[in-house]
């Protein structure tokens, strides 16, 4: 069977009894089988969606489809579907069963989409390489000794890989963006509150977002589109009406358009990166637009100040997880004490102790005002900064990340080597912006790298428009 790279394909395909729901989602599944390598499946609800992919068929046959019809999708594993399992990829939530559905399964169940299964992530979203998990690594389909980012890295690698045609990924510092650039895909990252977060397994509430990763800006589109909007689960999403994303991504107007210098002056960003970018701009400005560098004094406090709230927050959100409520218990306890101590101790990874214990100490007291309170305040500077300069610009443009997907099980002493590869991305959920990265460049190493373009809160509809015309003219 053909590999179909967007939606709008596979319809015409199913209108031309070309394919069916039913053959895509068996194709899908061998596809699956053959790339068990990869690692980007962890559950595969095989007779589930075939089941399912045939009731689509009918209704398609019927003329009552919905605008999803067609597309088979994975979720990541810290979204919940009721009666399938989720565990945020940790052992902490080992055999535990969603009761209910997140609010994005629902929307994009009634539109007819057909879920294929859960992809691998880092633990409770926290990575940069999908190597934090109970599940091994997801390997990158470009090069299997890379990784794939993260924490959405099993999204990224099965949309990259042609497993399943969209995923559904999170994006609390570029857990949706830096895999879509190490894999060569799009991922955009709603602004804040235009996704529910109900059902969302927490890691950050005030930056995480729930996103699509496709191969097509169209696809992208459509499945915000389904998704974004209020909800009476989540306090936080906002009342704001959901434009028509799809279909109205045509417009060519020029485009005020922002760099930010410090970005491409950082140390550690890969040359042939910056050289990208630079060349980019080029092409943007003999197209019409105006692109000009802009001053942002403080790239260097964004991932300070994002670890030291979203550590906050993640001490916060995982204290649920005891050994007592649901999920995993340590059978090694012997009273209420050391039921809490030895369950969280064996349960958890290092990486999310590491957070947890940092985001405890930063809420202590004593270093309350110190580091969390600043950081707050920190964060108030850099919103408005952001503000600032889109008030002059329609678009941000930067590096999605500083180098192209590392080697596989490279051990980092220093955690915070790994924490600077959030560098570009943790700006928009600092903000609240939205973002997407393009996978417009190849690297010399044979690796993809992303561009990234940040937007105005709730102009997804123009940061689409946009991108679909750098996709189509650079």
């Amino acid at each position: 069977m053909n590999a179909y790279h967007s939606l709008n394909s596979i319809q015409n395909a199913i209108k031309a009894g070309e394919i069916s729901c039913l053959s895509l989602t068996q194709s899908y599944i061998k596809n699956i089988d053959s790339n068990k390598n990869l690692n980007a499946f962890i559950e595969v609800f095989t007779d589930e969606a075939i089941q399912r992919a045939r009731q689509i068929d009918k209704k398609i046959r019927n003329g009552t489809a919905g605008k999803l019809a067609g597309m088979v999708i994975g979720i990541k594993d810290n979204i919940c579907f009721k009666n399938h399992k989720v565990t945020a990829s940790s052992k902490i939530l080992e055999g535990f069963e969603s009761l209910y559905n997140a609010t994005v399964v629902e929307r994009i169940l009634a539109e007819d989409a057909i879920i294929l299964g859960r992809l691998n992530c880092d633990e409770f979203a926290m990575g940069s390489a999908n190597e934090n998990t109970i599940y091994g690594p997801t390997k990158n389909p470009v090069n299997t000794k890379k990784v794939t980012g993260g924490s959405s890295g099993g999204s990224a690698a099965a949309v990259a890989a042609n497993l399943c045609l969209a995923a559904l990924g999170s994006d609390t510092g570029g857990s949706i963006r830096q895999p879509a650039s190490f894999c060569g895909t799009i991922g955009i990252k709603p602004t804040y509150s235009r996704v529910s977060r109900y059902g969302l397994i927490a890691f950050a509430s005030s930056f995480d977002q729930i996103g699509p990763i496709t191969n097509d800006i169209e696809d992208a589109a459509i499945i915000l589109e389904v998704i974004a909007g209020s909800d009476k689960y989540d306090s936080t999403s906002s009342l704001k009406k959901v434009e028509q994303y799809s279909g109205r991504l045509k417009n060519n107007n020029p485009k005020r358009i922002a760099v930010i210098s410090e970005c491409l002056q950082k140390e550690g960003l890969d040359k042939e990166i910056n050289l990208a970018i630079i060349n980019q701009i080029e092409k943007l400005k003999q197209k019409g637009h105006q692109v000009e560098e802009v001053t942002f004094p403080y790239l260097d406090y964004l991932v300070p100040t994002y670890y030291v709230i979203s550590t906050a927050e993640a001490s916060s959100n995982l204290a649920r997880f005891d050994g007592v409520h649901y999920g995993y218990r340590s059978e090694k306890s012997d009273n209420t004490e050391s039921t809490y101590l030895i369950t969280r101790t064996e349960g958890f990874g290092k990486e999310v102790q590491r957070r947890i214990m940092l985001g405890t100490f930063v809420l202590s007291a004593g270093y309350h005002d110190a580091y969390y309170t600043k950081a707050q305040k920190m964060r108030r500077i850099i919103q408005d900064k952001t503000k600032e300069i889109l008030s002059e610009y329609d678009f941000i443009l930067t590096p999605t990340t500083p180098k192209t997907a590392f080697d596989l099980g490279l051990e980092q002493k220093d955690p915070v080597v790994m924490y600077l590869e959030d560098i570009f991305t943790v700006l928009a959920n600092l903000s609240g912006n939205p973002a997407i990265s393009l996978p417009l460049n190849q690297h010399s190493n044979g690796l993809p790298f992303g561009t990234q373009l940040i937007a105005k809160p709730f102009h997804e509809k123009e940061l689409l428009s946009f991108s679909r015309n750098l996709m189509n003219s650079l």
